[in-house]
């Protein structure tokens, strides 16, 4: 692993801190998927506060759209776009894979100060991805902050985990995305004594830069 600042000499495009008292609307949509639902079914339950963003599950909220998704599943989660696919643009079937840029999961962290951290490529339906995911356990604390990053060019995406190069994917996506961040609860997964648990995410910062 090597550490890597590739920000340096690059034009800042988009960055939010979460500042302002509300959620910037004119960036952000507060669903999770709603062209697959209504808004309703799909919102996110969130606040902001000490300059971040606080997405959360709390114990009331309902599942998600369980004709779509059967196993239950609830989320929060917030979008920089509405379109119909999983994550790409999809204004044509094929246009929808994933960057998968930081995905862990409540049973993957160890006691101790060590957490898998998923990341790499879904390609969903676009035969020109290949699969190309893998979690990496890595020695960190999930209840810490930590900086999660891609450099997406058309030939790759290199993947960071506090500024130190993680792993390597070929042939990423190469049209527009949405960005998408989200907390997610299993309710199947529970291994009992968490019924007033409410699982959290709590976002610092975003920027992007070409």
């Amino acid at each position: 692993m090597t550490t890597a600042d590739r920000s340096a000499g690059r034009r800042l495009v988009f960055e939010d801190h979460f500042d302002a008292a509300e959620l910037n609307l004119a960036v952000w949509l507060p669903h999770y998927l709603p062209a697959w639902g209504s808004l309703a079914a799909t919102a996110a339950s969130y606040d902001i506060h000490d300059s971040c963003l606080h997405l959360r599950i709390p114990t009331d909220q309902g599942r998600w759209l369980p004709q779509v998704h059967p196993a239950p599943l609830r989320v929060s989660g917030i979008q920089s776009g509405n379109f119909s696919g999983p994550v790409g643009l999809e204004d044509s079937p094929e246009r929808s894979a994933e960057i998968c840029v930081t995905e862990m999961f409540g049973d993957a962290v160890e006691p101790g100060g060590s957490t898998a951290v998923g990341m790499g490529l879904h390609p969903f339906r676009d035969p020109a991805v290949a699969e190309d995911f893998e979690a990496v356990r890595l020695p960190i604390d999930l209840g810490d902050f930590h900086t999660y990053a891609v450099d997406w060019t058309a030939d790759q995406v290199e993947f960071f985990v506090d500024g130190q190069a993680i792993r390597t994917c070929a042939d990423p996506p190469r049209y527009p995305m949405q960005m998408m961040i989200a907390v997610f609860d299993f309710p199947d997964r529970t291994g009992g004594g968490d019924d007033t648990a409410v699982p959290e995410l709590v976002v610092d910062y975003l920027r992007c830069y070409d």
